[in-house]
């Protein structure tokens, strides 16, 4: 049995592939985007499993079965609510929520392993999955709710601000800061992954492993080297605000939503 892990998330993807060998399966390849993973299920065979996150560091993963045609049984990770995993029960798939439990790890597996034997003389092993509906459902604005509000330690005091005033995420020093129109940044406690589930993509744009911008906030937007786009948000000192450039199709395609 051929399995693979796409996981944006190294320090993820490592901990599954050593549940997955405890259970006796040995990942082919990890994957971390979703260029790389068109190029390599291009130019390699399907595998019969593939485990799957949905937010990859250049896109959703459902934009690789848009490139490639794959007949693989997918098992899903993820991070999403209960009412998102709608989807996944409507479309017959399996999912396993985050941080992943090796229990509910063991029964996927051999739950995949019974159809497996039973489909192995079926060329077509992988389920009928309809991934626009399923994309359309997990990105529903009006049944997501997004974070409003954010708190920061200031001394003694506890400070609230509104996220649409913030111009900003970013992290620095192993801390994760907001910053505000006056230029004040506060540390908050939320991880910058974290905010990526938590505020409104529509609003806010993961630009870097270092930043979330508000489109609001954007003040100029410069051509960078490697064809890499500058931001530039009134106040903002602290470091370069670089659109990496694996992020920067999707970065325009966000611009003009």
């Amino acid at each position: 049995m051929k399995a693979i892990i796409i996981e944006d998330e190294k320090p993820s993807a490592r901990r599954l592939k050593r549940l997955l060998e405890e259970l006796s399966i040995q990942p082919q390849v990890m994957l971390h985007s979703v260029n790389e993973s068109v190029d390599y299920l291009l130019n390699n065979p399907a595998p019969d499993l593939i485990f799957l996150d949905i937010q990859l560091s250049d896109g959703l993963s459902f934009e690789i079965f848009d490139q490639v045609e794959v007949s693989s049984a997918i098992i899903f990770t993820t991070a999403y609510d209960e009412y998102a995993l709608q989807a996944f029960k409507l479309n017959s798939i399996d999912y396993l929520l985050k941080p992943i439990d090796e229990d509910e790890l063991k029964v996927a597996v051999d739950q995949f392993k019974v159809r497996f034997r039973e489909s192995e003389n079926n060329t077509n092993k992988g389920a009928t999955i309809n991934f626009h509906d399923i994309a359309k459902l997990l990105g529903n604005p009006i049944e997501q709710n997004y974070k409003k509000r954010y708190t920061a330690k200031v001394g003694e005091h506890l400070k609230l601000f509104n996220t649409d005033d913030v111009q900003l995420f970013y992290s620095e020093n192993k801390g994760t800061y907001l910053n505000l129109e006056n230029g004040r940044n506060y540390l908050i406690d939320t991880k910058l992954e974290s905010l990526k589930e938590e505020l409104d993509p529509e609003q806010f744009f993961r630009i870097s492993r270092q930043a979330i911008i508000n489109i609001n906030a954007i003040n100029d937007m410069i051509s960078y080297t490697n064809s890499r786009i500058q931001i530039k948000i009134n106040s903002f000192k602290e470091m370069d605000l670089i659109v990496s450039r694996e992020r920067v199709k999707e970065f325009k395609l966000w611009l003009e939503k």
